[in-house]
């Protein structure tokens, strides 16, 4: 029986191709993300062939991923559902998005019962549009961002290891600042944002930081997952500063589209259920949702 364990960095080369096999837009699947959130979703993974598998905690209930990659995906079904009988876990698939589903039901005709979970869906954005800021309906962010570009001087560039202490002294002040909303996931966050700075190099990321009159103003992480779209992992702002985070939402995108031009969509990933991440992701005007369900086999 296929053994699964703590994703390290001596699967990243195995989890890339998965990814780029699978080609999703969706933020689930990319090794950066499952490295630095494997600690608050107990994530653990490994391979069948050429698909990848991962087992992970949601609510305190076990479930496992759509085997991502290329080859057999009913052997790497079954797989997972008899890791799943010999754990004596309830076999469910998580993170399905709608191409996923299909692939499902045509390997399995019946077998599946699909529930949304519209809390883990995706907000994905037309990377030329985050760029400019250009129409109605986005300007207001643009309006934000000439206030915040006559009000300072300032620049953008990308995030090295010798900025990241400064980041880090930046995040810490964040986090002091929203100290009255703390909760579990943002416990979860600091550990997140920690392993992004300590292995930056290693899991290939991209990042960016605002300056503005001397300071930082924000800063940003990711990194591609499909061939056309990029997913943020990170994004913190200085909130009391108008203007801060559309800039760093804008400038990023910018060095995105620079760096890799065959990138046409920005993934910002979901809003966890919550209201307010719900408003700020809404307020950038999406281009489209990518839609994730549990997948439950049918009594």
């Amino acid at each position: 029986m296929i053994e699964l364990t703590p994703i390290g960095f001596e699967h990243k080369e195995r989890c890339d191709d998965a990814v780029f096999a699978e080609n999703s837009p969706s933020a689930d699947f990319c090794f950066g993300n499952l490295f630095i959130w494997q600690n608050a979703f107990c994530t653990r993974s490994g391979f069948i062939g050429q698909r990848m598998i991962s087992r992970h905690c949601l609510g305190g209930k076990s479930a496992y991923a759509f085997p991502i990659g290329s080859g057999d995906l009913k052997e790497a079904v079954l797989a997972e559902e008899m890791l799943a009988k010999a754990n004596n876990e309830n076999f469910v698939i998580s993170y399905v998005t709608e191409e996923q589903k299909a692939q499902l039901e045509e390997a399995f005709p019946g077998k599946f019962d699909f529930r949304e979970t519209p809390e883990i869906s995706d907000y994905i954005y037309d990377i030329e549009k985050l760029c400019t800021y250009s129409g109605k309906a986005l300007h207001g962010k643009k309006n934000h961002c000439n206030r915040f570009e006559a009000e300072h001087d300032w620049h953008f560039e990308p995030l090295t290891p010798h900025l990241i202490p400064y980041c880090a002294e930046m995040y810490n002040s964040w986090e002091k600042a929203h100290s009255d909303n703390f909760n579990a996931m943002m416990g979860f966050e600091v550990d997140v944002i920690d392993k992004s700075f300590i292995f930056f190099d290693r899991l290939g990321f991209d990042g960016g930081v605002l300056f503005a009159d001397g300071e930082i103003m924000g800063f940003t992480i990711g990194e591609k997952c499909s061939n056309d779209t990029y997913d943020v992992h990170i994004e913190k702002s200085r909130a009391d500063v108008n203007g801060a985070y559309p800039m760093v939402c804008r400038e990023f995108s910018r060095m995105i589209r620079s760096k890799y031009p065959e990138i046409r969509y920005i993934n910002r990933e979901d809003d966890m259920g919550l209201e307010s991440l719900r408003k700020s992701k809404e307020s950038y005007k999406p281009e489209f949702m990518v839609k994730k369900y549990v997948a439950v086999p049918g009594i």
